[in-house]
């Protein structure tokens, strides 16, 4: 039983009597049971805040996401594989059985039982009380270290898994040192992949308090790049990060000297999906916020033709962000109307 594949075994069998876990000996071994997977919780407990909501607890202290700030949370309900766990979509696991769990994760080279392992880890994650245990037992690492893993479904279940676990304030400071590591991913991997979606989920979480922001300094211009190229998931989703920075006043010089292709300026057509439209007149709106603060910018920065500055303080942002005003929806003209006097 040496080698790699032994240990996996060895692993698997260590959880005999971890009660949810049992069915990982018995996949292992062939026994394939109906896909399925355990559900984020709508419970206090689940960690991540719908778009809108204007508070929530970041687990181990009390904050509010910057002014619009929200946590990501996302499984697909149809495209994963079947779950570890065997019990009910209530099942979740203790202390040590996550660590049993964790140790199958380290030992086993086989992708399939990684694969279940980080979809169990990341459903367990989404409850408060388990991303503090799986923090302790030193999981963090052990499932950050997916993210490098060749095939690209196991790279998305780790970032999934990182993503739930990102919702604690402790566990942001050790996800924090794979940030640099997660934009490369997103970047240079293929458009709208589900990598991608999970990376910049993942980099959403660690964006909704300013602690972190500055790690995404160099990367601003690539956003914007993936917000033109992408389809609507992905803009929805690279907006959502880029709103977390332009709640930040530290951001706005960083945001404003992005270079930005002029396309950009098509976003506030009135014929764009609302939930992409509203999106990006809140960054117009946040940015001159920003710019408002007493002392902030004092000394005028000179930005270069082509950057996002220009882009939104020239006159063709202007006239579009007025032909709204008679947008046929209510929402969109309610923005409209608060960002007009600005312009």
């Amino acid at each position: 039983m040496g080698g790699p594949r032994g240990a996996g075994w060895v692993a698997a069998g260590l959880l005999l009597g971890a009660g949810a876990c049992y069915c990982i000996y018995r996949l292992t071994r062939g026994r394939r049971r109906g896909d399925r997977e355990l559900g984020i919780r709508s419970s206090k407990s689940a960690g991540a805040l719908e778009e809108g909501t204007s508070e929530g607890q970041l687990c181990g202290r009390s904050a509010r996401p910057q002014r619009g700030g929200t946590w990501e949370s996302q499984w697909s309900k149809t495209s994963l594989p079947e779950d570890l766990t065997d019990g009910s979509y209530d099942d979740v696991l203790n202390a040590e059985q996550l660590q049993k769990l964790l140790y199958l994760l380290e030992s086993t080279e086989d992708p399939v039982i990684i694969e279940r392992a980080l979809i169990t880890l990341g459903n367990n994650a989404a409850f408060s009380v388990n991303q503090a245990i799986i923090r302790e037992l030193g999981g963090i690492p052990i499932v950050a270290n997916k993210i490098n893993h060749s095939n690209q479904s196991t790279k998305e279940k780790a970032l999934n898994a990182l993503n739930n676990l990102s919702v604690n304030v402790e566990n942001q400071i050790k996800i924090k040192i794979y940030i640099s590591q997660v934009c490369e991913d997103v970047f240079s991997g293929p458009l709208n992949s589900a990598v991608q979606l999970a990376g910049l989920r993942l980099l959403t979480n660690m964006t909704v308090t300013n602690d972190h922001q500055h790690m995404l300094h160099s990367y601003i211009t690539d956003l914007f790049q993936v917000l033109l190229t992408g389809n609507g998931n992905t803009k929805v989703q690279v907006l959502k990060l880029l709103l977390n920075l332009s709640e930040n006043p530290a951001m706005t010089e960083g945001l404003l000297r992005a270079q930005v292709d002029s396309s950009f300026l098509s976003l506030y057509d009135s014929h764009v999906a609302k939930e992409i439209l509203l999106r990006v007149l809140t960054l117009f709106q946040n940015i001159n916020n920003c710019l408002k603060i007493e002392g902030h910018l004092a000394v005028q920065p000179t930005f270069t033709e082509g950057s996002l500055f220009f882009l939104l303080h020239g006159e063709e942002c202007a006239q579009k962000i007025r032909a709204l005003v008679d947008h046929h929806d209510a929402e969109v003209k309610e923005k409209v109307v608060t960002i007009i006097p600005k312009i």
